[in-house]
């Protein structure tokens, strides 16, 4: 749902903010596969693959897009992060031959990375439950930029041509890396923990969901990657 036409007869919509679009309104319904059961009629509704209220209907869809961001019905992060670091590469590509020109200066090069690039692929970076895998994707992908920006290097004994080690594409690029996102997640927690307590923000991060966690070992949380920014930082 989201602006479009009006939702008056039903003013629970209104209070939260939504609103139906006439083109294609969607629904995405959050769950654990296989850990709850399901409700009478809902393998049937499955099938139909979209939901009624009152005359309003709702095509049922597995993920969607909101904010330009892609939302799972598992809550899953992994493929946003994927798919932004796809789009990272479009626009790399889209400035490749800048990035590789010797008529720009290498702080020049880093500007158009920092402006055209990382924006792109940092888009909503707030909301994300980061793990070691998906830290280190970013990481490969932010270092492929950086090799194109400073190019090779010759080797001191070989005399030979070769690409710079993570270690000194550090040495050269004194902005934070990429995952900056740790920062900018603990500002947006702090945001959210001053709204008041009306606003549903807040009410999901202090709310408690019911029921029990399913068996093995639970999923990285947002939760999760504050707690560990806080220890870090030695709050």
């Amino acid at each position: 749902m989201s602006p479009g036409s009006s939702t008056e007869s039903y003013p629970a919509f209104a209070r939260i903010g939504l609103r139906k679009t006439p083109e294609k309104p969607q629904l995405d319904n959050l769950s654990r596969p296989g850990f709850e059961p399901e409700p009478p009629g809902f393998a049937a509704r499955r099938a139909d693959r979209y939901c009624t209220v009152g005359d309003l209907s709702f095509e049922e869809v597995e993920k969607f897009k909101y904010l330009g961001a892609t939302v799972t019905n598992i809550n899953d992060t992994r493929e946003e992060i994927k798919r932004r670091i796809n789009m990272g590469n479009a626009c790399y590509y889209s400035v490749e031959k800048l990035l590789s020109s010797s008529l720009l200066s290498k702080n020049l090069k880093v500007r158009i990375y920092k402006t055209v690039i990382l924006p792109v692929v940092l888009y909503g970076c707030e909301t994300w439950a980061l793990t070691l895998r998906e830290e280190q994707r970013l990481r490969v992908f932010e270092n492929k930029v950086l090799r194109k920006i400073f190019g090779a290097k010759r080797d001191e004994v070989t005399g030979e041509w070769r690409k710079l080690h993570n270690a000194e594409l550090h040495a050269l690029y004194s902005s934070p890396d990429i995952i900056i996102i740790k920062s900018r997640r603990l500002r947006w927690a702090g945001h959210v923990a001053r709204m008041s307590e009306s606003r549903n923000a807040y009410r999901v991060l202090v709310g408690r969901p019911e029921g029990k966690r399913p068996l093995g070992r639970p999923r990285r949380r947002w939760e999760d990657n504050i707690k560990n920014g806080f220890e870090a930082g030695g709050i």
